[in-house]
């Protein structure tokens, strides 16, 4: 691995049981150096890393009670031994109205992010955690807050609120959006290699655990499936997506489940796993023959395909589609199902974009030192 002489830009994603980071050069470039994770926190945790400009993957378990401290603890102490880390960017999900852009992190902010912990319960804590850590264990490296939500900023009216009265609206029940940074990279992809057709209408899909489409024009968030958390839009991994919000009453009210049961059972007992009743690995439910594994497919597929249909009544037509996140890039079974359904829609192009979150959070930490350092000559 070979530092920049001015320092790296290190971009933690911090989830439920695992660490994923990326270490980057800060210079023009902005060189990818290395990547890596902990992961199975709680369970049977284990790191691994991989140097660009070397062959070998640095593989090692960890004792079983390892936890995120010691994960993060375990991953600047990599990075420092061979670089000067000049600022972290951390993946957050949720900005709600306050951050429509990347910030430095301060306390203000953190106390702010805290406020929208119940429209993430699933990953708001854990991303803060990240922070906290990070100021606990080098509190002299500046840290910068790099949001899901920011992208979708600035949408019309139409495609942000939802049919309730503006009191109830007022307290921030809106749609928000997600997977932000994921559509920022697609837009940024696109206008490194065709600058004019990254302009269009273009429709994205990120297929993965998370899941979620979005129109874009002008390089814009026009609409997109999730709201005002997680769940909304398509069946996920094990999020239900959309529901008839008649069902969580009906739950409460006759099934007598407690509001965490609901929660727990939409955020991690539902979607593909739900559907299939096995899994929710959709190599491994490609190749099953159970009735119920194709059936999952198939509505997922649907669902997809129904989404991407909206977001080209919300941008009155498509230029493109583009496929990306796990199941988007990996998935050709996937791909060709949605696209069977959306054929009516032709002419597009299809393609293919990896997803790399990580790239887009360097780019947002190097203009945030670049202003910094003018706000300090200036100052």
């Amino acid at each position: 691995m070979t530092a920049s002489e001015s320092g790296t830009i290190l971009a933690i994603n911090t989830g439920s049981s695992s660490v994923k980071f990326q270490l980057f050069a800060y210079n023009a470039e902005l060189a990818l150096l290395a990547g890596g994770m902990v992961e199975d926190i709680g369970d049977k945790p284990s790191f691994s890393v991989t140097c660009e400009h070397e062959s070998e993957q640095e593989h090692k378990m960890l004792p079983v009670d390892f936890t995120f401290e010691n994960a993060l603890h375990l991953i600047l102490e990599w990075v420092t031994k061979s670089s000067q880390i000049s600022i972290i960017a951390h993946r957050i999900v949720h900005g709600g109205d306050a951050f429509k852009e990347s910030v430095i992190v301060t306390p203000a902010v953190v106390q702010k992010l805290k406020s929208y912990i119940p429209f993430a319960p699933y990953h708001q804590p854990h991303n803060l955690a990240g922070i906290a850590i990070v100021s606990k264990l080098n509190p002299h490296i500046p840290q910068i807050a790099c949001f899901d939500t920011a992208f979708h900023t600035g949408r019309n009216p139409l495609f942000t609120e939802y049919a309730l009265p503006k009191h109830i609206r007022d307290k921030g029940i809106r749609r928000y959006g997600f997977h932000g940074l994921s559509y920022e990279w697609i837009i940024h992809s696109l206008r490194q290699s065709d600058p004019t057709f990254a302009e269009g209408r273009i429709i994205a899909a990120h297929l993965g655990n998370g899941a979620s489409v979005c129109g874009m024009y002008q390089g814009k968030s026009v609409d997109t499936s999730m709201g005002l958390t997680a769940l909304e839009g398509l069946p996920m991994g094990t999020r239900c997506g959309t529901l008839d919000a008649g069902a969580v009453l009906y739950m409460m009210r006759e099934l007598a489940m407690a509001g965490e049961e609901v929660e727990n059972l939409l955020y991690n007992q539902s979607g593909i796993l739900g559907l299939s009743g096995t899994t929710n690995n959709v190599e491994t439910l490609q190749h099953s023959t159970q009735a119920e594994a194709q059936f999952a497919l198939d509505y997922f597929s649907l669902r997809v395909a129904q989404f991407i249909a909206e977001m080209a009544v919300a941008l009155g037509g498509v230029d493109a589609v583009v496929f990306t996140g796990g199941i988007g890039e990996h998935s050709a079974f996937v791909r060709d199902k949605v696209l069977s359904r959306i054929s009516f829609l032709k002419p597009y192009q299809v393609r293919v974009i990896p997803a790399n979150e990580e790239r887009i959070m360097a780019i947002h930490a190097a203009r945030c030192l670049e202003t910094h350092k003018l706000g300090a000559n200036h100052g």
